[in-house]
C-alpha cells in the first residue's frame, strides 16, 4: 500500500454525498432488526435467515461494495484528475492494491460491524448462524470491491454494469435460472455462511469447496485485470 495514495482515495470516498449514502444503508439494516427483534414472531430463525440473508448479504453488501468500489477510482477517471496521480513514479499495481485495500476496509467497516450488531440483536450467539453471515460479508465485500474497482476502470458505465449484475443477475435471473447460481458472489458467501454455520437452513446453492476457490479467483483476477487495465490508460494518455 501507498500511505499517500490511500489517504487521498479515504478522504475523496468519504468526503462526498457518497459517505452519507454509506451511513444510509447500514443504518437501515439496524433499524429493520432492532423492529423485528421487538415483534412477536417466534420463528426468530428463519427471520434471521431472511434479514441477514437477504436484506445484508443480498442486498447491503452488494450496494456498499458497488458505492465504494466504483468510487475509490471511477470518479477521479471521469474528470481527469487520475492523470495526476499516474504522473506519479508508482507502479500501476500499487495504486490498485491500495485502492482496493481502501474499498476492502470501508466496505467492511460499513457492512460488516451492522451484521453483526444486527444478528446479535435477531439471533443472539446461538449456532453460530451470526458469526457464519459476518463471515460470509467479509468474503463477498471483499470479492463486490474488487469486481467494482475493476469496472471502475474498464468503463465509464461502471455503476450501471454493477447495478446489472448485481440487481438482474444475481437478484432475478439467479432466482429463476439455476445455473446462474454458480456465478453470484451472494451465493458464494452464503456457502461460506453455510459452511462456519454448520447449519444447512441458511440454503447456499453452491457447495463450500466451489465458493471459496471462485471467491478468491474474482478477487485475485479482478485486482490484476484492474492493473493492466490501468497501466494501458496511462499508455493511452501519454500518446
Amino acid at each position: 500500500m501507498n500511505p499517500t495514495v490511500a489517504r487521498l482515495t479515504l478522504r475523496g470516498l468519504l468526503g462526498r454525498r457518497r459517505g452519507l449514502l454509506l451511513l444510509v444503508v447500514p443504518a437501515l439494516l439496524l433499524l429493520v432488526s432492532a423492529l423485528a427483534s421487538g415483534s412477536d414472531n417466534t420463528d426468530t430463525h428463519g427471520l434471521t435467515v431472511r434479514i441477514l440473508g437477504e436484506l445484508g448479504l443480498g442486498t447491503l453488501v452488494p450496494i456498499l461494495g458497488l458505492v465504494v468500489g466504483t468510487g475509490v477510482i471511477a470518479t477521479e477517471i471521469d474528470d481527469g484528475s487520475i492523470v495526476y496521480l499516474l504522473a506519479k513514479p508508482l507502479p500501476r499495481w500499487r495504486i490498485i492494491t491500495t485502492k482496493l485495500a481502501v474499498a476492502i476496509g470501508v466496505t467492511w467497516l460499513f457492512s460488516v460491524v451492522p451484521t453483526l450488531l444486527s444478528g446479535l440483536l435477531l439471533y443472539g450467539t446461538r449456532d453460530g448462524m451470526v458469526l457464519g453471515y459476518t463471515v460470509a460479508v467479509l468474503v463477498a465485500g471483499a470479492a463486490y470491491s474488487a469486481l467494482f474497482l475493476l469496472l471502475g476502470v474498464v468503463t465509464r458505465h461502471a455503476v450501471v454494469a454493477g447495478l446489472g449484475y448485481a440487481l438482474i443477475w444475481e437478484s432475478v435471473v439467479g432466482n429463476y435460472v439455476d445455473g446462474a447460481r454458480t456465478l453470484s458472489i451472494q451465493q458464494w458467501g452464503r456457502a461460506v455462511a453455510e459452511a462456519v454455520a454448520g447449519d444447512t437452513a441458511i440454503g447456499a446453492d453452491v457447495s463450500f469447496g466451489v465458493a471459496v476457490p471462485l471467491l478468491l479467483a474474482v478477487t485475485v483476477g479482478a485486482t490484476v485485470l484492474a492493473s493492466v487495465k490501468l497501466a494501458g490508460l496511462t499508455l493511452a494518455g501519454e500518446e
